[in-house]
């Protein structure tokens, strides 16, 4: 009776811990990746601020060839929305929302995940020349961990979990773009 007691008085202490813990921790995460395309800006951002594209380069949209896709809209306007829904958990369901389009410098976008759990988000792309025919794209995504789900950030390296699937996005829309 001793060593259950024990037990039980240990657990409620890491619990108590972890929900004191996540009362100070942040509860927004951020991650940004860039790359150099070897295109002009106006060619770049036209590609780009077409949401039906990320499909070809997006990591996510390659998970699963045979997700269900939704549109609903004018594509590269803002109110465009691109839908997703998969079997497969790795993608699961969602949707993705043009919110602002700044011509030949930044898109906004709001990120509806529906499942396997729900969440929205921010995403962004911005295009920048750095020469005649050259422009720096640059991918972010900002989101929210609520309490006390905010506690495994301080375990979670979202950059580098969320850099390298965006930095493979990229790195695809490069090759796409430089054919």
């Amino acid at each position: 009776m001793n060593i259950l007691f024990t037990i039980l008085i240990v657990l409620l202490a890491i619990i108590v811990a972890i929900l004191t813990t996540a009362l100070f921790t942040k509860k927004i995460y951020g991650v940004t990746c860039s790359i150099v395309i070897n295109k002009p800006l106006n060619e770049v951002f036209g590609y780009v601020k077409m949401l039906k594209n990320q499909h070809d380069y997006s990591k996510w949209g390659k998970i699963d060839p045979d997700m269900e896709k939704i549109y609903t809209a004018t594509d590269g306007t803002v109110g465009f929305i691109s839908g997703w829904s998969s079997k497969n958990k790795n993608a699961g369901v969602g949707e993705q929302e043009i919110t602002a389009i700044e011509e030949g410098k930044r898109i906004d976008y709001d990120l509806r995940f529906k499942e396997p759990f729900e969440s929205n988000a921010k995403s962004f792309m911005t295009t920048e020349k750095v020469g005649d025919k050259a422009t720096k794209v640059t991918w972010g995504f900002s989101g929210q961990m609520k309490y006390p789900l905010n506690f495994f950030l301080l375990i979670m390296n979202m950059e580098k979990m969320l850099g390298n699937d965006f930095q493979t996005g990229l790195n695809n829309l490069k090759v796409i773009l430089e054919k």
